[in-house]
C-alpha cells in the first residue's frame, strides 16, 4: 500500500496510489457512507484505519473505476502532515562522517526541522538569497506510529508506522555558522518528503534498502541503509530516553555520503536554481524538486 497527501482546494487529504491509479479516500468514504481519516496523522490515531482503506479500494475497484485518478493528474501534498517533532539524525553513514571531515560519532547526532520546511513531492523549492551553499542529502524516514519513551531496541518496530522519502536540503553557510546547525536545515520548503508513505507491515526491513540521489541526471549519492551507523531501532530508542515520541513524529535518518560538502573545496558547484534533485529509496519511491529562485530579494551578509 502507498499513501499519500493531495491537494484540493488548497487542503490536504489522504488518498492512496494503486494500479488504477490514485483513490481520494475522502472523496471514496463519502461516496461509501464510511467513516475515513481525512489525513495520514488522523489514519494513524485509528487502529483500524488501514483496514477500512483497504476495504473501500476493493469495493471501488470493483464497482467505482471512475473515482480513481491517473496520478499525473493530481497535485501532491507532503506526504506527512503537522508532526509534533522533526527529528534528524546527523553523519549516520560512515562514508560521510569522513567525508565531511567530522569524527564518527559514538551515539546519534540529534537536529532538528520545523514544520515550515515540509514540501511536497514534485513542489518548487526556492533558495533564499541569505545563502549560496546550498547542498541535497537523500534519507530515509521513519514515521512514527504510536507513543512510546525509554523504547526497548527489541521493540522500536513496533513503535514505527511507515517510512517515506526525503531529502535534508541544507545551506552550509548557515549551517556552520555557529555550533547549532538549526538554522542551516529548516529553511521554508527545506524538508522535502514523499510522494509516498508506506506501512512499516510492508517494509519488512528497512536496514536494506538501496538509496539514491540524482542532481540533473547525475548519480551524487548511491547506498543501502544497511551502512547505517545507527539503525532505525536504534535510532528510536535512543531518542525515546530523552523525548516521548508521539504518533505522527518523523526521523530524518541520516544521509550516505556523496554530498557537495565531502567534495574538494575546489569541486564543489553547489546547488542553484533550475537544477533538479531526484531521491529514490527502494520499495518506498522516488522524489522530485526542482529548484527555483526566490522572489523576496534579503542582501547578503557579509
Amino acid at each position: 500500500m502507498k499513501l499519500l497527501h493531495i491537494l484540493k482546494e488548497g487542503k490536504i487529504r489522504l488518498a492512496v496510489s494503486t494500479n488504477n491509479g490514485v483513490l481520494d479516500i475522502v472523496e471514496t468514504g463519502q461516496a461509501y457512507q464510511v467513516q475515513v481519516p481525512y489525513t495520514l496523522k488522523q489514519l494513524i490515531s485509528q487502529e483500524d484505519g488501514l483496514e477500512t482503506i483497504e476495504d473501500i479500494i476493493e469495493r471501488a475497484s470493483k464497482n467505482n473505476p471512475e473515482l480513481f485518478t491517473p496520478e499525473e493528474q493530481i497535485e501532491y501534498g507532503p506526504s506527512v502532515n503537522d508532526p509534533e517533532k522533526i527529528i534528524c539524525i546527523g553523519l549516520n553513514y560512515i562514508d560521510h562522517a569522513e567525508e565531511s571531515k567530522m569524527d564518527i560519532p559514538k551515539e546519534p547526532i540529534v537536529f532538528s526541522k520545523f514544520n515550515n520546511s515540509l514540501a511536497a513531492h514534485n513542489q518548487a523549492v526556492a533558495l533564499p538569497e541569505i545563502a549560496t551553499k546550498y547542498d541535497y542529502e537523500a534519507e530515509l524516514v521513519i514515521i512514527i506510529g504510536k507513543e512510546g519513551s525509554n523504547i526497548p531496541e527489541d521493540e522500536a518496530h513496533r513503535y514505527i508506522f511507515g517510512y517515506t522519502v526525503g531529502n535534508d536540503l541544507s545551506a552550509r553557510d548557515l549551517q556552520f555558522k555557529s555550533g547549532q546547525w538549526l538554522i542551516g536545515k529548516t529553511l521554508n520548503d527545506f524538508a522535502p518528503v514523499g510522494p509516498y508513505v508506506v506501512p512499516s507491515s510492508v517494509i519488512k526491513d528497512p536496514h536494506n534498502l538501496n538509496i539514491e540521489c540524482h542532481v540533473n541526471g547525475e548519480t551524487r549519492q548511491k547506498a543501502n541503509t544497511k551502512d547505517m551507523i545507527f539503525n532505525c531501532y536504534t535510532i528510536i530508542s535512543y531518542l525515546s530516553k530523552y523525548v516521548t515520541l508521539k504518533p505522527g513524529d518523523v526521523i530524518f535518518s541520516g544521509t550516505p555520503d556523496g554530498v557537495i560538502l565531502g567534495y574538494p573545496e575546489e569541486k564543489q558547484d553547489w546547488l542553484t536554481p533550475e537544477d533538479e534533485i531526484v531521491v529514490t529509496i527502494e520499495n518506498i519511491g522516488t522524489l522530485s524538486n526542482k529548484l527555483v529562485r526566490s522572489k523576496h530579494k534579503v542582501a547578503l551578509e557579509k
